[in-house]
This record gives structure tokens, C-alpha cells and sequence, in this order.
């Protein structure tokens, strides 16, 4: 278990790994969807009735 006087160090390290997890995050979500709208071109804005 940590100590207290550790607690702001790793909110600042937890901090900096943010950011790192949002590009990420979001470079697979558009990657995804690209893919998925390569494959089929129509189904995401024009689906099968």
C-alpha cells in the first residue's frame, strides 16, 4: 500500500497517462470505423430495412 506523501506523485504520473489513453482510445475508435466503413461502404448511414 503506498504512503500518503506518494498520493500526489501518483495522481501527477496518473495524470500524464491520460492524455496518452484518450489519443489512443480515440485513434482506434476512428480506425475502427473506418475499416468498418471501408468494408461496408452503406450500412453505417443507409441500413439493410
Amino acid at each position: 500500500m503506498q504512503e500518503k506523501k506518494d498520493q500526489p506523485r501518483y495522481f501527477q504520473r496518473y495524470l500524464s497517462l491520460a492524455p496518452v489513453l484518450a489519443v489512443l482510445s480515440v485513434s482506434v475508435a476512428f480506425t475502427t470505423w473506418v475499416l468498418f466503413n471501408a468494408v461496408f461502404p452503406d450500412l453505417l448511414f443507409h441500413p439493410m430495412p
